[in-house]
């Protein structure tokens, strides 16, 4: 990856890895796609590569993004989802022109259009994020304990009680965090 700019939070779940392009909402957030070059990038570490990205799609995959993210923090706290949000992600998946194909392996990858068009590539985004959201997969979506991310992200452990969208780093933090106020409490005391 390029200097200069944060390491992408790389899941299991394609839709919450895309989410996690933009991390620290409640904090100093931290944009991991500003540029097209960057979303490019991102696609391609996630099996969707394509050609070339314009500022416009680029700001139409943030804006899935976003509608993703609204989508899926109300599907967590049990809460409508929001309209427009459910527009967003539908129109994208509509949009795109991918297929769905197995690999000698065992697995499934994608293969975008001819063109592997951007749109293609938030077309199966969307797709994903419409299966987790909608109940059909195996897990739960939860929202990250940690107070700054609060991002959401899709709990498949086994008893379904994780906390931490990613226990490198939100997880580690919070840890630190306790124990550093656990240690400063000992010394007062």
């Amino acid at each position: 990856m390029p200097a200069g700019f944060p390491d992408f939070r790389l899941g299991s779940v394609l839709a919450t890895s895309f989410t996690a392009t933009l991390t620290e909402r409640q904090g100093d957030a931290v944009e991991r796609i500003p540029t097209p070059q960057r979303l490019i990038d991102w696609l391609a570490v996630n099996g969707l590569a394509v050609a070339s990205c314009s500022t416009v799609q680029l700001e139409l995959a943030r804006e899935l993004r976003e509608s993703i993210h609204a989508a899926a923090t109300a599907a967590a706290i049990r809460e409508a989802l929001p309209a427009s949000a459910v527009r967003v992600i539908n129109d994208c998946s509509i949009q795109g022109r991918a297929a769905a194909v197995l690999t000698p392996e065992g697995n499934r990858r994608w293969r975008l259009s001819l063109a592997s068009r951007v749109e293609d590539a938030l077309g199966v985004i969307a797709a994903d994020a419409i299966s987790i959201i909608a109940g059909e997969r195996d897990g739960k979506l939860a929202l990250c304990a940690s107070p700054t991310c609060r991002a959401a992200f899709f709990d498949t452990s086994q008893s379904r009680t994780r906390k931490w969208c990613d226990m490198n780093t939100c997880g580690n933090r919070q840890k630190k965090a306790r124990f550093n106020a656990s240690h400063r409490k000992s010394a007062r005391d």
